[in-house]
């Protein structure tokens, strides 16, 4: 039985940063965590490492008001002092909002992911038609579109291009008239990613229109797991990555 801890960080990544790739935002946190005197825990063997998990990692461009990232750690002292350290070592792009100590047995960060929210707006002059439609007849068209049975998509992998159906994947899609934007949740499990931006493409082919290059504004909301005990009335039910685990 280990005698370490799991801490779960939640962090927002906005301005500049969200151009940083993934992997420089780990070996941002690593060179962070040292510099807070966070006590991690590391690995053994020729090569240790700190012993950290993000979950689904953000494209580059996008801001993000829900990532995580699982810590191993040797001792604790209390969410608020982590939280505390951690941005004082940080900056202010990446700021840490959350810290909760994980149960044991609790599946990593990466691997608990099932599902992200994302807010989209479009870029000045790139709002395509269907978007510019009166409410109640946007809405119509959001609502058809879900009603469909299966929505299928070419995506473009490391083998080629294949098809998809990407209709399983959609979880919700509303509009918001006051924002300008569209709210959707979508799966994020790293088997059957659906991005917002697939979405739209697909959404704007039934009205014989193509997505604009560089037309999308995207910002992750939050990031999810399955809830347990599943279903209601057939449906997937999701909660927080935040909201697994207990501030300590």
């Amino acid at each position: 039985m280990s005698d370490h801890f799991t801490i779960r960080m939640r962090f927002h990544k906005t301005g500049a940063i969200r151009y940083i790739g993934h992997l420089d935002v780990m070996r941002f946190f690593q060179k962070c965590l040292r510099r807070a005197q966070i006590p991690v825990a590391y690995t053994g063997g020729f090569s240790p490492h700190q012993i950290l998990t993000f979950a689904a990692p953000l494209s580059v461009g996008l801001e993000s008001y829900g990532e995580y990232v699982d810590v191993e750690v040797e001792s604790i002292t209390h969410s608020e002092d982590v939280v505390k350290r951690m941005n004082a070592a940080s900056v202010p792009e990446i700021e840490i909002v959350s810290a909760k100590l994980l149960p044991e047995h609790v599946g990593n960060a990466m691997a608990s992911v099932a599902a992200a929210s994302y807010e989209v707006q479009f870029r000045e002059r790139k709002t395509p038609v269907p978007f510019t439609l009166e409410e109640a007849k946007l809405q119509k068209a959001l609502t058809s579109f879900l009603e469909k049975e299966s929505i299928p998509y070419v995506k473009e992998g490391k083998k080629g291009m294949r098809e998809v159906d990407l209709r399983p994947g959609i979880f919700s899609l509303k509009w918001d008239p006051n924002k300008k934007a569209l709210f959707l949740m979508v799966d994020a499990s790293s088997k059957d990613t659906v991005k917002p931006g697939q979405v739209i493409d697909a959404l704007l082919a039934l009205h014989d229109e193509t997505l604009q290059e560089r037309a999308l504004q995207i910002t992750r909301l939050d990031t999810f797991t399955e809830k347990d005990g599943s279903t209601d009335q057939g449906q997937r039910s999701f909660i927080s990555l935040d909201e697994v685990g207990t501030i300590f």
